[in-house]
């Protein structure tokens, strides 16, 4: 296990300790024991544990050096794995709840006897848990919400995560002998940020056993449809997944057809109507009783398309990347020739919102230089939180210049290709005022500004806060637009067409967070606003050396936002990047 796998489990059994009502001292234990994991190099956890010496490190006592050192040598640990199994199912459930933590929990498990998230919902409605001591009517009716949102949400998937069950699945389904095509289709190719199921298309020679193979895969729950043609599973994550096996000659009509979406089909068959045409999941044909066009062509036939490139080629366009298919004008613009080349995932040069141990990252400063480099990024940009992010261990001035000298130090030493930027991800303040004074922001090199508390204000007033930061001449680029937390929390409302005024007025960058949870400014205002000289730059907001490759989400919003590699601050070489910001200050 890595340092950061083994610090996932420390803060679990932290939190497991709490639900159980353990000593609040050794709960802590376990939570500290994680921080120290989390600010140490892998290295040095290596050679610790390889020397026995793991005890030595302070914060780290003799049981649980010997759970980590457990943990790190066989990937497992008893002592978690009986805990786990002495709690309530339910009550781990009800972490999930937002505004619900392990305390609020374990009063209400003690108190009222819950011990399912439906037991809680009904206890909420009656109104027990609005009388219970430090509830009240408002946490009552926050749980209520927080479960009707649960429910929702649960019916679609995030995209990261929906992919990384896709993956191997085509690629299993294409090493099968009997199969000659397979993709995976609908809303997770078109990039959208969540996904209700998996669709696959596969053209195979022989059916059954590519049926017998996709229903025993590892993690499959149930097997809900079984047939020829078609098979539908569903996985413990409650993602369901849909096999459709199709002639060679029908596939790219049923990739088309499957990958959606309903108005970009809508419009589709509607052009071919136009034409004559008759365009289905199954394939290309003149219209029935169309005589005219059957005269034209000589025969009723239909089209052939060995590619999507001819489908949409036969009714007289350009390849429409799948990311566009939303019916936004991007059968008129593949028309005329005028789609954008857009922007690629080998286009990134790198990125600007990272934290690292100094604040609330789980790598040092090196550890994610290092990921960079490895990626091949020609910088990285580190922008841990400012001192009013205490949740975050926000930096003070004195910690913030003592980070800036030591990536100056870094950059200097020649350990790495890859050269880091010294910034802040500093708060926006609830009156609109940055978290550090000008003559701090000025030692920098760059300063993203973005929100992290008082979420409650108004549309008006949160636009005239956010504005008033990005009019601060020392702001190089505004951090997610609205905080939102996808399938958790939606973001504060704001009036984005002000707020990407006063960007473009004040020459601000507005980043696209590349955070699978996240994934803002949403897609569907960058077309027109990078239209008009919005600049984006795309951000993982990374936590981890992982999370780096998060950016391969924002591509996918980018593209779905028409933006080309241009129109992408961190598309540009490291000399063009100085330049640019040498410029700003």
């Amino acid at each position: 296990m890595t340092k950061n796998d083994i610090a996932d489990v420390l803060t679990e059994i932290a939190t497991l300790l709490e639900l159980k009502g353990e000593n609040p001292f050794k709960t802590r234990a376990y939570l500290a024991g994680a921080r120290v994991l989390e600010s140490m190099e892998q290295e040095e956890l290596d050679t610790l544990v390889r020397e026995e010496r793991l005890k030595t490190v302070k914060g780290l006592g003799d049981a649980l050096a010997q759970k980590v050192s457990e943990l790190h040598t066989t990937g497992r640990l008893e002592f978690f794995e009986k805990l786990k199994a002495s709690i309530e199912p339910g009550l781990v459930a009800m972490l999930d709840v937002p505004g619900l933590g392990p305390k609020k929990i374990k009063a209400i498990h003690e108190q009222l006897g819950v011990t399912t998230i439906e037991a809680l919902a009904a206890a909420c409605t009656d109104g027990r848990v609005a009388a219970l001591a430090g509830f009240g009517a408002k946490s009552q009716e926050k749980i209520l919400a927080g479960i009707r949102n649960r429910e929702a949400y649960g019916k679609r998937h995030l995209w990261w995560e929906a992919e990384a069950v896709a993956t191997p699945i085509v690629a299993g389904l294409r090493a099968l002998p009997q199969v000659v095509k397979a993709e995976a289709a609908g809303s997770l190719r078109r990039g959208m940020e969540t996904v209700g199921d998996l669709d696959f298309i596969v053209a195979a020679k022989d059916v059954a056993p590519v049926v017998d193979w996709f229903v025993t895969q590892p993690g499959v729950k149930e097997i809900t449809a079984r047939g020829e043609t078609k098979a539908s599973v569903r996985f413990e994550s409650g993602l369901q997944a849909d096999l459709r096996l199709v002639p060679e000659e029908q596939f790219a009509f049923a990739l088309h057809h499957f990958t959606g979406s309903k108005d970009h089909n809508v419009q589709m068959r509607q052009r071919a109507l136009a034409r004559g045409l008759s365009l289905s999941e199954w394939g290309l044909a003149p219209s029935e009783g169309d005589e005219t066009v059957k005269q034209k062509t000589q025969a009723a036939l239909p089209v052939a398309a060995n590619s999507e490139t001819d489908l949409f080629a036969a009714l007289g366009l350009r390849f429409i990347p799948p990311e566009l298919r939303e019916g936004l004008g991007e059968i008129e613009a593949a028309e005329a020739g005028e789609l954008p080349r857009l922007v690629e995932l080998a286009d990134l040069r790198g990125a600007f919102h990272n934290h690292t141990t100094a604040s609330d990252g789980r790598n040092t400063l090196s550890e994610m230089t290092a990921a960079a480099a490895a990626l091949g990024w020609d910088y990285l940009g580190i922008a841990d939180h400012s001192k009013s992010s205490f949740q975050a261990k926000g930096l003070d001035e004195a910690r913030l210049a003592a980070q800036v000298a030591e990536i100056r130090a870094l950059n200097a030493s020649g350990r790495f290709k890859t050269h880091v930027f010294a910034g802040t991800e500093c708060d926006i303040l609830p009156d609109g005022r940055l978290d550090f004074d000008d003559a701090v922001l000025a030692t920098l090199d760059y300063v993203v500004v973005s929100v992290h508390n008082v979420f409650t204000q108004s549309a008006a007033d949160m636009t005239a806060r956010i504005i008033r930061a990005i009019e601060n001449p020392h702001t190089t680029m505004l951090g997610h637009v609205t905080g939102r937390l996808l399938l958790r929390r939606e973001g504060y409302a704001v009036d984005f067409t002000k707020i990407i005024d006063a960007a473009i007025a004040n020459h601000v960058v507005i980043e696209l967070n590349a955070s699978p949870w996240r994934l803002e400014m949403d897609w569907r205002h960058w077309r027109k606003a990078a239209a008009r000289g919005l600049l984006c730059s795309i951000n993982p907001d990374a936590h981890e050396t992982e999370g780096l490759s998060h950016v391969r989400a924002g591509i996918n919003s980018a593209r779905k936002g028409w933006l080309t590699r241009e129109q992408v601050l961190n598309t540009r070489p490291l000399a063009d990047i100085k330049t640019w910001l040498g410029a700003r200050r």
